[in-house]
């Protein structure tokens, strides 16, 4: 039956799918083919998630999800979305910095910032700059697809002059029409308070799904959503992190301390000889895979593909091998979405695998957000034509993963793979031709042992049982004395009955006697 009720539900979502399709194409398609721009129309057919987010959105009502699937797609053609890049965009925005993408909050969702000090109001730039928030949001929503926003309006130094309210609908327009189910929160930082009046008008705009969303903190108060390690000085935070143009940020992407091959550092130097075991086969297994081919005789082959057994089961035993894999145009990427670490010691490494599916061979390297938490080995290097490479992603010392963790896999084809190194490889590879997946970071409970969880659950059981017994005799308590007031109320009320009868006995007595005197003759 548990089992039945997940099927039924996704079965009600395909139906709701399918009508909203449907309904789209009979009602909204019907007038003009060229309502809407026949690249977002493409997508709207083909993508189901796309579609559910509209739906998930509006609480599935259909009616109401064609109405904001109307008004977005209509948004997309009139401010030419689809076209909108770096290039279309005036420099001077750029440089600025209003608006940028840097850093994550503690549940790890990506910071959208808005420096509201920097901006003023201009009726001439308006529309370039609602095309430059778009900017930022459809670059984020193709490099991470699915994943949240937290906006983060940072008013500090900010005034009546910086406040635009009709730029401000249009941003919450974007999270509440434009791009459904990409908004997690939105923090208004340090707000002065003689702007509270125009505050109450922006959570009108917001309706009922997203006025939860909102929040407003002060300085002090902000590290309960954002860690210091991604708030300016000016807020509280450690980031050193300045906005500057050209170049975009990268996403905060960084090539990790560890490079090609072992390192020799203090944690390596105090694991114990289980743990250099370990790092010796799983090294030789890189060596191994990434060598290039060479004529062996058979014995040696043989010698060698028993060798790599030992060296996988060894490395199946020390490292966690991935359940799910990302099918890319390069590289087969395993696991495919989250690298999963815990604080126990077999916790602190996670395998990475990829795989060549194309002719060439294929240079890849990995950056992470936290370069200083892990090390990656290898971190750059190149894979054979259908062979496939390990990568050991390690937590360096007593570092701890946190959700705001992200790996960046870059990958590109190597036509000259002979004479090519691969530094000057990547300083020439047009942007173009580089495939990139990202993975961000899962921290898991440590799970107890068997013992301690059994006698736990042991203690636990006598603990809510005695509990319940102990409850059960207040309940039998509370019920005597109940029982109690009520026989003695009864008691009181038969005195007084028994009373009240005596009276009257003795009135009938009294009567009954005047009445016997009344008749005697004189």
């Amino acid at each position: 039956m548990a089992e039945h009720e997940p099927q039924q539900g996704e079965q009600d979502l395909e139906k709701k799918i399918e009508e909203t399709r449907q309904r789209f194409n009979n009602e909204l398609l019907q007038d003009s083919t060229d309502k809407y721009d026949s690249r977002d129309v493409e997508k709207f057919q083909q993508d189901d998630a796309l579609v559910e987010a509209y739906l998930t959105w509006r609480l599935y009502v259909v009616d109401d999800a064609l109405k904001m699937i109307d008004e977005s797609l209509l948004w997309r053609k009139e401010f030419g979305i689809n076209d909108v890049s770096e290039s279309t965009i005036p420099r001077w925005m750029f440089e600025t910095g209003a608006v940028y993408l840097h850093g994550y909050d503690k549940e790890g969702n990506k910071l959208f910032w808005f420096k509201v000090k920097l901006h003023i109001k201009d009726a001439k730039s308006v529309v370039d700059k609602k095309k430059y928030v778009a900017f930022w949001l459809e670059r984020y929503a193709k490099k991470e697809p699915g994943m949240l926003l937290t906006v983060v309006f940072d008013m500090t130094d900010s005034g009546i002059s910086n406040i635009d309210m009709d730029f401000v609908k249009y941003v919450i327009n974007c999270f509440k029409v434009y791009y459904p189910k990409f908004l997690s929160k939105m923090i208004i930082v340090d707000m002065p308070w003689i702007m509270n009046a125009a505050w109450k008008i922006v959570k009108s705009w917001l309706g009922p799904e997203a006025i939860a969303k909102l929040k407003f903190a002060s300085k002090a108060e902000v590290q309960t959503f954002i860690g210091p390690e991604f708030l300016p000085p000016h807020l509280g935070g450690t980031d050193p992190f300045t906005y500057t143009y050209p170049p975009l940020p990268d996403d905060d992407f960084q090539t990790p301390l560890c490079e090609n091959g072992p390192i020799i550092s203090e944690d390596d130097m105090e694991s114990k000889e289980g743990e250099m075991e370990s790092r010796d086969t799983l090294e030789s297994s890189f060596n191994s895979e990434m060598a290039k081919p060479k004529k062996v005789n058979f014995l040696e082959d043989s010698l060698r593909s028993e060798d790599g057994e030992r060296d996988t089961n060894m490395r199946v035993k020390r490292v966690r091998n991935p359940q799910t894999t990302f099918k890319g145009l390069l590289l087969d990427v395993s696991p495919a979405e989250e690298l999963s670490f815990g604080s126990g010691e077999n916790e602190r490494k996670c395998l990475i695998i990829l795989s060549n599916v194309t002719k060439n061979q294929v240079a890849f390297k990995v950056r992470t957000t936290a370069p200083e938490k892990y090390r990656v080995k290898p971190s750059s290097s190149s894979c054979e034509p259908g062979a496939s490479v390990d990568i050991v992603v390690s937590l360096h010392g007593g570092s701890q993963a946190s959700p705001q963790d992200r790996f960046l896999i870059m990958a590109a084809e190597m036509e000259n793979a002979g004479s090519q190194e691969l530094a000057q490889f990547w300083k020439e590879v047009p942007k173009n031709k580089v495939m990139e997946h990202r993975l961000h970071c899962h921290v898991q409970d440590s799970v107890k042992p068997a013992a301690n969880s059994r006698r736990d659950s042991l203690v636990e059981t006598s603990t809510s049982g005695q509990q319940e017994l102990n409850t059960a005799l207040m309940r039998v308590m509370v019920c005597n004395s109940r029982l109690e007031q009520k026989m003695n109320s009864c008691l009181w009320v038969q005195k007084v009955l028994t009373g009240l009868v005596l009276v009257l006995l003795v009135l009938n007595l009294q009567c009954l006697y005047l009445l016997g005197t009344a008749q005697r003759p004189c």
